[in-house]
Parts: structure tokens; sequence; C-alpha cells
């Protein structure tokens, strides 16, 4: 059982990969072990409110999920209406919310969410202009809590890309601490973490 449903979720993102390049950043989901390092800045006591930006398949959705506790809250925004239909029927404790993170707050507002204690991202940033990376970002800080996290995958394989430089750089200039965290080598393509907090 555990195997079809992983074989399902592999399905279904390469299909999404292969038909929209533009949306989706890599060709495999992300890995567990990738998901174990996100999952580790999600509050595990108290009752937070986590989103999570562009999920995909929701690869990180369980090991996040399994660090809360009872009356917290998660939610995900998702672009992609294939995505969307996938993730409400394999994780139907997930709040999906079909949208552009570019209309964060607006999408928040009709969740009757005020604020958000973690934002984790799985955004493909150096597939965006760096207006829309700024963009974006600006939106994701304006619904966290004071003392909430923004947390974010990049891939080491981009380093040499003008829009991950880009991209560091809008990550300096929105918040005041930008940690990335030590790289996940066994994940395709190697991945980095980083943790960000108070949004200037």
């Amino acid at each position: 059982m555990i195997e079809r449903k992983k074989l399902r979720e592999y399905s279904t993102f390469l299909t999404r990969a292969l038909r929209q390049p533009s949306r989706v950043g890599a060709v495999l989901p992300t890995s567990r072990h990738v998901g174990a390092a996100v999952a580790a800045v999600v509050p595990s006591c108290g009752t937070p409110t986590v989103l999570e930006l562009g999920p995909g398949t929701g690869a990180l959705s369980e090991p996040i999920q399994r660090r809360l506790t009872e009356g917290a809250r998660h939610l995900a925004v998702e672009i992609d209406p294939e995505m969307v239909r996938y993730l409400h029927h394999a994780k139907p404790w997930l709040e999906v919310i079909e949208g552009d993170a570019t209309h964060l707050r607006k999408l928040l507002d009709q969740a009757g969410v005020e604020r958000v204690d973690a934002v984790i991202s799985s955004i493909p940033w150096t597939l965006l202009p760096p207006d829309k990376q700024r963009e974006l970002l600006k939106e994701a800080a304006s619904v966290m809590a004071p003392g909430g996290v923004f947390t974010t995958v990049t891939y080491l394989t981009t380093l040499w890309r003008p829009a991950t430089h880009a991209f560091i750089e809008a990550l300096h200039d929105t918040f005041d601490e930008v940690l990335p965290r030590t790289a996940v080598w066994r994940n395709v393509p190697p991945a980095r973490i980083y943790a960000c907090r108070r949004p200037r």
C-alpha cells in the first residue's frame, strides 16, 4: 500500500513537471531527508499555524504534520489545480487552498487566518524573475507572526544561476536573520535549506 501511494505521488509529480516545467522546479518530489530537516523548524508544542507554499504532491507535508500537536493548523497554498486535486485525495487532513501566493493575505483572510507561525516554501525560486521573487517573499513575510520562521528549499545545482543569487539577496533584504542550514546531499538534486526570521 505504501509503495502504491509513493508510486502515485511520483507519477503525479513527474506528469506535472513535464506538462508545467515553469511551475515545477525538480524532476522528483523532495526526499524524506529534506522533509525531516524542514520539519525541524516547526513548533512541536502549543497550537501553531503552519503554512506551506507550493507543496506540490505534499512531500514535506507529512513530516510537518507529525510535528504538530492537536489543535494546530496546517494549511497549504498551491497554484496547480491538478496538484490541488491530488492533495485533497491523498492528504485529506491538509487544508489546501488553490491560489497564487502573490495574493496570500487575501487567501488567508478567506480561510480565517490572521498570522502564521511557520511558512515553509517549496516554490521553485530559480524559475521566477527577481521582481516576482521579491513580491512573493514580501507577501510571505507580511503574514508571519512575531517570532515566526520562513523556511525554504533551494538546490545546490542552481547556485551558479543569476536567479539564485537574486533570490539569496532578496532573502537578506526581506529578513533580518537568514541562516543557511546544512546541505542535504541525500536528495535529487542536493538541497539547501534556509531558515529566516524577523521580517524587515
